[in-house]
């Protein structure tokens, strides 16, 4: 039985909305439920769709002849008011697949080269974020990232320092710096790990 009964979109902006749901409990109590979502318009909620659709990408890269740093990306958000240290990320555009969406993000945020792994879908399948209060859902893309770090193709509205994080410097933002989740559990894996896509399985031809 779907426990969602009417859906009010609040807000029709293009990257973000306001939707309000009238709800039933499992005991069958009415209840008000308000989420976020990538969707534009009521009839792309992913309730509705029943599709997971990737709405964004994030991308675990390394970088360096022997590996031995990981790319990211300090960068202002506007609900914390200050600095996170994230993989290079974003929204994937339509008509876009999410491998081409990493490989467009990785140079628009940080001016390098990523050659992405052909890892097992098992890895890659888009995973629901804040689920408490979006359906947004993120896929992964893993590979190596090459060529010279620059902000020339960033827009005004970013804010974005890429770092390209040794060992030390990780274990470091790990226990003084904010850190998105979805980096930071991958982080774990580049601090401990001597290989840092071990995890992968020995899927991982490159594309």
């Amino acid at each position: 039985m779907k426990r969602t009964k009417e859906i009010r979109q609040i807000t029709h902006n293009r990257f973000l909305n306001y939707f309000t749901l009238d709800a039933v409990t499992k005991s069958g109590k009415k209840k008000e439920y308000y989420m976020a979502s990538r969707a534009e318009q009521t009839e792309q909620l992913k309730m509705i769709t029943e599709k997971n659709t990737p709405d964004g990408v994030s991308v675990y890269a390394l970088y360096g002849n022997a590996c031995d740093q990981v790319v990211l990306v300090r960068q202002f958000r506007y609900p914390i008011d200050t600095y996170v240290y994230e993989f290079p990320s974003g929204i994937v555009d339509p008509g876009e697949t999410y491998r081409e969406a990493a490989i467009r993000e990785m140079k628009e945020e940080t001016g390098l080269q990523l050659q992405p792994l052909k890892a097992d879908p098992l890895f890659e399948i888009p995973r629901f974020q804040t689920i408490g209060m979006t359906d947004e859902s993120c896929a992964m893309v893993y590979g190596y990232a090459s060529g010279n770090p620059t902000s020339v193709f960033e827009e005004d509205a970013e804010d974005i320092e890429i770092v390209l994080a040794d060992r030390a410097e990780v274990r470091r933002i790990l226990q003084e710096e904010y850190v998105s989740s979805n980096c930071a559990h991958h982080l774990f894996h580049f601090l401990c790990d001597t290989d840092p896509f071990a995890f992968l399985g020995d899927c991982r031809e490159k594309h």
